[in-house]
């Protein structure tokens, strides 16, 4: 399987351990990801809200590139940012005027023919989940897993097409083929406050906690996301919130690649784990000692 790779500022950045799970994932399974020639910013939160012909000019260019990189016409978006852009770009475009005054900006035709999928779309739709589970040589031991898509990986359904959207099951039957156990809770699909992070602080810790609260009071052991803004919420305010609420949350937030990655045999040191605020290595060792008794 060969598909272009668009991997956004975010994975660039804040969310390198994403970009560095993903393709190691990928390659253990036989998937080429092709970066994406020259690709750019797709204008993520901040565009839309600024001026609305370049929130959807900058996805746009992204696809005309994709169309530049070995003529592929499927590109895989891990954000779920990057995702829901592009996607709500291919249905703003159907708009011919508007299609005009973009491929004006962006100095080329629009391809409209492109297939976007997220991360978890290429694994369990492209590969297969049973494809999965013969790769794994470590299962995750009954690992319960709280797994969260936040707001953009299945909504709005006009724009992503997904039919639970509500309550989607995706990462839940990945996580089953790896040898964990997907929990049953309320807040999967809820906001996390994602790029208000900087801006309302207050109201990201509140519903980060909420989305916290929710996953300890399910047991859950740990929580497997989608998304670099999701990841930098969950992980990385866990001492702010414990701070702020007299709680105390020390719960890992993972990848849904990195856990795919540790069911794959592949080291945790080459999965980018070492770059997570809340500390795993008190699961990893915990980990290491079951493996030991098996």
């Amino acid at each position: 399987m060969k598909l272009a790779y668009y991997p956004g500022c975010s994975l660039r950045s804040s969310g390198a351990e994403y970009d560095i799970s993903m393709r190691k994932v990928c390659a253990a399974l036989g998937i080429e990801l092709v970066e994406v020639k020259d690709w750019i910013c797709c204008g993520s939160s901040p565009a839309h809200q600024r001026d609305d012909l370049m929130s959807v000019a900058l996805p746009a260019k992204n696809l005309a590139q994709v169309r530049e990189t070995g003529d592929l016409k499927e590109v895989c978006a891990p954000c779920a940012s990057c995702y829901s852009r592009l996607k709500s770009a291919q249905k703003r475009l159907e708009d011919d005027d508007l299609r005009k005054d973009v491929e004006v900006v962006i100095d080329s035709k629009y391809p409209d023919d492109i297939e976007v999928l997220h991360a978890l779309d290429v694994i369990t739709d492209k590969f297969g989940v049973d494809a999965v589970k013969e790769k794994v040589v470590k299962n995750l031991n009954g690992l319960k897993v709280a797994c969260y898509y936040g707001c953009l990986m299945t909504r709005p359904p006009k724009v992503t097409g997904k039919g639970q959207f509500e309550n989607p099951t995706q990462m839940e039957s990945l996580i089953e083929a790896l040898g964990g156990v997907g929990v049953d809770w309320n807040m999967k699909t809820s906001c996390c406050g994602a790029a208000f992070a900087l801006t309302k602080r207050d109201v990201v810790l509140e519903l980060t906690r909420k989305i916290l609260a929710d996953a300890e009071s399910v047991g859950a052991d740990v929580i497997s996301v989608g998304c670099p803004l999701c990841h930098a919420n969950l992980d990385g305010r866990q001492a702010q919130i414990n701070s702020k609420f007299n709680t105390n949350f020390h719960i890992p937030i993972f990848y849904f690649t990195e856990l795919m990655g540790l069911a794959m045999g592949i080291e945790a040191k080459d999965l980018g784990l070492h770059k997570h605020i809340t500390e795993v290595g008190d699961f990893l060792q915990e980990r290491v000692r079951h493996d030991r008794c098996r």
